[in-house]
């Protein structure tokens, strides 16, 4: 199939987010929107419903472009796909944290079922110029079994977190299923030059015999198919558009009162273990310690939406946060400043893209991230004038690209401190220098060239 031919795009995700009114998107479903807007097409996924019995038909919306199809699940099958295998033996390992990793059959047995189900409620909407883009872990076997099903159309997979070196993913008892499944796709896409090096070097054990081409495909498992780089960008004028329409926004303007004219540090994530929140707690609070000149200064406000409510790691986490948010309060408040504000629910996007705005430092320390969007709208919410300093973790995505944030290891408490410090005290034309650097490189990898990029990719044989 040529790159000129006009081919209806179906974008496929595990959850379909239909567009709500002042509703945060994160950042798979910011992607997938983009693309669909740009191509036109269809969104297909679970509804957010689950049944007790046999799933009833799809459902079908439209929003211009865009058609919204979805499915619901049967509640025991989601259980065990969901939280089960998605949630507790690949998201902990493909984020190299095997503390967290658990394995049963029968989650994953849950999960290649829900993969069939999804192959075949997809398969009666197909057409034969349809380009087909999975998207992230819940869905790495789908490509195979529309394969098996007959589908012959490119079929795309853009894995959306990290991938893990071999020693790591050899932990998961079905690895070689997993990479099996993976080479049923025509490309395989990643954030970062070393999630590809990692599943290239994976693709190439002895035990799984694949081959590395230099033109950069892969034959494995009986199949040819491109694996590349794909960093996934933002809407960069979106952002400033959104954050300079809502700056006079009332709860602000609030804000901008409460804090008077201290600076303001600001950390958004959701509530996961590989975000290291208590850790960028407890770097913040050696900032106080270290740099006695912030205390009564600097307010750092973290907003934290709960996330996979009822799951007892999610829940330990927000009692860990809470309990470090309550000391270093207890430690360090005065009368009429308290050090952490820390936020458990999620607030509007355009409100946060004011925040960003407003705040003088971003810090975003995941312990490992695929990307990490929230820098990159942190960068591009800022007043190029008086533009606040991202701190920046050098294990998220993100780093690769904006490498003059200041870098640092968020399980090094004092090197956070240091460059809070040095974020804190940064000289405008040194603020200024940096922010026009970072705004030019996303810029160039913004949303429509990450869709333009990859849909190339699949188009081109």
């Amino acid at each position: 199939m040529g790159g000129s031919a006009v081919s209806r795009l179906i974008a496929i995700s595990n959850r379909v987010a239909v567009p709500k009114a002042g509703k945060s998107a994160g950042g798979l479903a910011v992607g997938v929107l983009s693309a669909l807007a740009e191509h036109g097409g269809i969104w297909f996924g679970w509804s957010g419903k689950t049944t007790e019995t046999e799933p009833s038909e799809t459902k079908r919306s439209r929003s211009g472009k865009i058609e919204f199809v979805t499915i619901d699940l049967n509640a025991d099958d989601f259980e065990a796909y969901y939280n089960g295998f998605s949630n507790n033996s690949l998201w902990p390992l493909l984020h190299f944290m095997l503390g967290y990793f658990s394995f049963r059959r029968s989650q994953y047995a849950a999960y290649c079922r829900v993969n069939e189900f999804f192959a075949r409620r997809l398969i009666p909407i197909l057409e034969p110029d349809d380009l087909i883009w999975v998207h992230d872990y819940h869905l790495f076997p789908l490509g195979a079994s529309l394969r098996q099903a007959g589908v012959v159309q490119p079929i795309g997979f853009f894995l959306h977190v990290p991938f893990p070196n071999f020693d790591v993913l050899r932990a998961l008892p079905c690895y070689t299923q997993i990479l099996n499944a993976l080479a049923a796709y025509n490309v395989v896409g990643f954030q970062t030059d070393r999630d590809l090096w990692s599943f290239q070097d994976c693709m190439t054990q002895p035990e799984i015999g694949g081959r590395l081409h230099d033109d950069g495909r892969i034959t494995a498992f009986g199949r040819t198919f491109k694996a590349e780089v794909f960093p996934i960008g933002i809407d960069v004028e979106e952002c400033q558009r959104v954050a300079v329409e809502n700056f006079e926004n009332e709860e602000l303007m609030r804000l901008g009162a409460s804090l008077e004219n201290r600076k303001l540090i600001i950390g958004v994530d959701r509530l996961d273990y590989s975000k290291g929140l208590e850790l960028r707690f407890r770097g913040f609070e050696t900032l106080l310690e270290s740099y006695p000149a912030t205390r009564g200064c600097v307010t750092f406000m973290q907003i934290a939406p709960p996330t996979r409510a009822g799951v007892r790691t999610y829940d330990q986490i927000r009692g860990e946060l809470e309990k470090a948010a309550g000391n270093i309060n207890g430690r360090f408040a005065q009368i009429d400043w308290m050090p952490i504000r820390y936020l458990n629910r999620g607030y509007s996007r355009e409100l946060l893209m004011a925040i960003f705005r407003r705040a003088a430092v971003g810090l975003v320390t995941p312990i490992r991230d695929g990307m990490n969007l929230v820098a990159k709208e942190y960068v591009a919410s800022q007043d190029p004038k008086d533009p606040g300093v991202p701190v920046l973790s050098t294990l998220c995505g993100a780093a690769r690209e904006l490498t003059d944030a200041v870098l640092v290891n968020p399980f090094d408490r004092q090197g956070v401190a240091d460059g809070l410090q040095k974020a804190i005290e940064m000289p405008l034309h040194e603020r200024r220098a940096i922010h026009a650097s970072m705004i030019a490189t996303l810029r160039k990898n913004d949303i429509h060239a990450w869709t333009r990029r990859f849909i190339e990719s699949l188009s081109t044989p």
